[in-house]
């Protein structure tokens, strides 16, 4: 039988060094330790050690070190307010969802009246506490004991003990009839890095999608690169994007979700696009005045052709995801920008073109080009006040450099 969301459940902490040196942060002295910690300088960990190790054991010290580092890691996910006051494993940081993703969901979930949601595979309780904020009452499963505890920690450390349950055990044993709906957020590392094959995620995707097809609703996270082909037609899919960065894809399924069509979310504006299935490909033509570029999840949703037909563009290529247009079209799905030049790909070109305007910032943008963005800069020997944005892609299959500057 495969391994699901980690290992197999040991008898105690104490057959578990690390579940022991938990526990150890738990007390009064490790807790204080970690506030002392808390604007410690990774550069200076070693001078901290020894300082801290002749008035506290060596194992507390050096878990207490470890933690702090990755509350510093986790601010970027989940705000100094919280992560500094959470429990983290390295597994953890690097696989939980971001704070804004996991609160743009629960309020999904909120605003159909879900009211219980059993967290399959709830890592150590990023999503559960978002649920919980949200006034929803969550069973939280995971069956690696370490990261069960730091996931009950981290429910009692924000104050919603009452609402979240956790529960060690497997994930493929748990009753989800109670529940309004299920999440579901298989793990896709494993000991050689991400898995890009849906079936060796842990749980795989079948049974996931199995799990949450028998729920009234329920969401199913998966890797945003995951093809098309792999999302069944019982799903709404969704990519969400924050600050412009694609974060994940959810699966949605049930009562208030549309089977079969595709959405894009741009976090923290809350703009979201949605198409029932893909237009057709959109036609192919010349540079217009403007380049507009989409959102990377935009992109992902294959929803492309849709912004095209909004703002009566074109693509510059087929294989490219670049719109241009003659006129002026504002969209938070696009960042647009005015071109003031086409050239065949040339450096030498490009090197005069930028010292005749005097340009001594340059930003390089890329699609459908192998050049890399800081050895061209590099190349350009940039100097003088202006700024300049450059494109390097195709035009009609051509290698071509657009050079412009941002609307707005």
């Amino acid at each position: 039988m495969d391994r699901v969301n980690a290992t197999t459940p040991s008898a105690s902490s104490a057959d578990d060094p690390a579940r022991a040196a938990f526990a150890a942060l738990r007390t009064p002295e490790g807790e204080q330790l970690l506030a002392e910690l808390r604007d410690h300088d990774p550069a200076d960990e070693l001078a901290t050690a020894t300082r801290l190790r002749r008035t506290h054991p060596a194992e507390l010290v050096s878990a207490a070190l470890g933690q702090a580092r990755l509350r510093q890691r986790a601010v970027a996910k989940f705000g100094a307010e919280d992560a500094y006051r959470m429990y983290f494993t390295p597994n953890g940081v690097e696989q939980a969802t971001r704070t804004s993703v996991a609160a743009h969901r629960a309020a999904r979930f909120a605003g159909l009246g879900v009211r219980s949601v059993a967290d399959l595979c709830c890592g150590i309780g990023g999503d559960a506490i978002a649920l919980a904020r949200a006034g929803i009452s969550v069973l939280a499963v995971d069956r690696d004991p370490l990261t069960a505890e730091v996931a009950r920690a981290n429910a009692q450390a924000l104050g919603l003990g009452e609402l979240i349950e956790v529960r060690c055990a497997d994930v493929t044993e748990i009753d989800t009839a109670p529940y309004d709906a299920v999440f579901v957020d298989p793990a896709r590392r494993g000991g050689r890095g991400r898995i890009f094959d849906p079936e060796a995620y842990s749980p795989p995707l079948s049974w996931a999608t199995a799990a949450a097809l028998k729920a009234p609703r329920a969401a199913l996270k998966i890797a945003p690169g995951i093809p098309h082909e792999a999302i069944g037609p019982e799903a709404e899919a969704e990519w969400i994007s924050d600050g412009g960065d694609v974060k994940e894809a959810v699966l949605w399924y049930g009562e208030g979700f549309a089977p079969g069509a595709f959405r894009a979310t741009l976090l923290p504006s809350g703009a979201t696009l949605s198409a029932p299935a893909p237009l057709p490909a959109p036609p192919v033509g010349p540079v217009g005045r403007y380049l507009y570029e989409p959102d990377g999840a935009v992109i992902r949703a294959h929803l492309v052709a849709d912004l095209v037909e909004r703002c009566g563009g074109r693509l510059v290529d087929e294989t490219i995801a670049y719109i241009t247009s003659d006129e002026p079209y504002s969209s938070p799905y696009v960042t647009g920008y005015e071109i003031t030049d086409e050239l065949p790909f040339s450096m030498k070109r490009l090197k005069a073109l930028l010292r005749e305007r005097r340009i001594g910032v340059l930003t390089v943008k890329k699609r459908g080009s192998a050049v890399e963005p800081e050895e061209l800069r590099r190349r350009m020997k940039l100097s003088g006040p202006g700024s300049a944005t450059v494109f390097l892609t195709r035009v009609a299959g051509a290698p071509t450099m657009l050079i412009g500057h941002p609307l707005g």
